[in-house]
């Protein structure tokens, strides 16, 4: 993982594009080559310029994956809370959104809070039962506990 990490977000001061510099695109180089000659056995570019992103990608031999970092890298990626739309408030410039799940997910926690407080949830379909036998020994167990 190079270019923007999560670990380097604070570092960076937020959300940074990474790479923009010939000097800092050359570090990435740098980064990627090392990591492939450790062992790596594939690589992921997040928030790297395509063009520096394709450059890098044909100097490695091995596979790399991009997370807004164009269409050079062998494979792409996105993360499901971002191309779901779970998140309203932010929404990185590489992210597409193919749903707005924080209108369906807010609209089933509005209904879920109103039928517990109605007692309409949970009912006898989405609860489980005990045999009756099994519970009058129980409620006896209980009963006889208490007098101890």
């Amino acid at each position: 993982h190079i270019g923007l990490t999560p670990h380097t977000i604070a570092m960076f001061g937020g959300f940074k594009i990474q790479g923009r510099r010939a000097e800092a695109a050359m570090k990435i180089l740098e980064d990627a080559l090392a990591i492939e000659d450790a062992g790596c056995f594939m690589l992921e570019f997040e928030a790297v310029p395509a063009k520096i992103a394709k450059l890098i990608s044909e100097q490695l031999t091995i596979p790399t994956i991009g997370i807004g970092a164009g269409a050079g890298t062998d494979g792409q990626i996105l993360l499901c809370y971002d191309l779901l739309g779970v998140f309203t408030d932010f929404k990185p410039k590489f992210t597409k959104r193919y749903a707005k799940l924080t209108e369906v997910a807010v609209a089933g926690v509005r209904q879920y809070v109103e039928e517990v407080k109605q007692g309409i949830f949970p009912d006898d379909d989405h609860s489980y039962t005990v045999d009756d036998a099994e519970y009058e020994k129980f409620a006896a167990m209980v009963a006889k506990r208490r007098q101890v």
